[in-house]
C-alpha cells in the first residue's frame, strides 16, 4: 500500500487569472488486481497494452487504486500539478514487491501475443488454487506468485544421454572408492 499526500494550498490560475485553492487530502492506493479489473471494465482494454496510457487513463487507474473512502474527484484533478507525486505513485506500481528473482532462460525468448487482462489472471489463480484474498496484494507480487507456480508445476527437465552417462560413472568411481575395488 501506498500513501501520498497531496497538498492544500493556493495557486494561481493564468487561465482565469485568479488564485484558486484546490482541497488537498492524504489517501491510500494499493496496485492490486481488484484496481486492475475496475479500472479495465471501465476502458475495455487491456492496462498491460504496450501502448502508452493518455493522462486521463493514468489519472483514472489511480483514482481505481484508491482505497481511501469518499475522495473528493478534484483532489484528482489537482494530482497533475505534482508530477512528483505522479512519479511516485508510477514507481510504486512498477516495484517488484518481492524478493523473489527468476534465472531467465538463455534460449530464444518466447514473445507471447496473448493478451493479459484481469479475467486471465482470476483464471490463472484459479488453476493454481491461488485464495482470492490475493486478488488485494500488490499486482507484480500476485503476478510473481503465478509465475512460481507456474513453473514448480512444469515436468522437470530430462536429463541428456552423456548427462546420465556422467553421473553414472561419478556413481560408479564413488563406490569404488568406497568399497576398495578395481571395478
Amino acid at each position: 500500500m501506498l500513501q501520498i499526500t497531496i497538498p492544500a494550498r493556493r495557486l494561481w490560475d493564468e487561465v482565469k487569472e485568479e488564485f484558486i485553492y484546490p482541497k488537498g487530502a492524504t489517501i491510500q492506493l494499493e496496485h492490486s488486481l481488484v484496481s486492475l479489473s475496475k479500472w479495465e471494465s471501465k476502458w475495455c482494454k487491456s492496462f498491460f497494452s504496450k501502448k502508452d496510457k493518455t493522462d486521463e487513463e493514468t489519472l483514472d487507474y489511480i483514482r481505481c487504486m484508491t482505497i481511501t473512502q469518499n475522495v473528493d474527484p478534484e483532489v484528482y484533478e489537482n494530482l497533475n500539478r505534482y508530477p512528483n507525486l505522479i512519479d511516485q505513485i508510477l514507481d510504486y506500481i512498477d516495484a517488484p514487491m518481492t524478493a523473489t528473482k527468476f534465472k531467465e532462460d538463455k534460449g530464444p525468448k518466447k514473445n507471447s501475443r496473448e493478451t493479459i487482462t484481469s479475467e486471465r489472471v482470476y483464471y490463472w489463480m484459479i488453476a493454481y488454487n491461488i485464495p482470492f484474498e490475493c486478488q488485494k496484494w500488490h499486482l507484480n507480487r500476485l503476478l510473481t506468485l503465478i509465475r512460481v507456480c507456474d513453473i514448480e508445476n512444469k515436468p522437470k527437465k530430462k536429463k541428456s544421454q552423456s548427462e546420465i552417462m556422467q553421473e553414472y560413472a561419478e556413481l560408479n568411481k564413488k563406490r569404488r572408492e568406497q568399497h576398495n575395488t578395481k571395478g
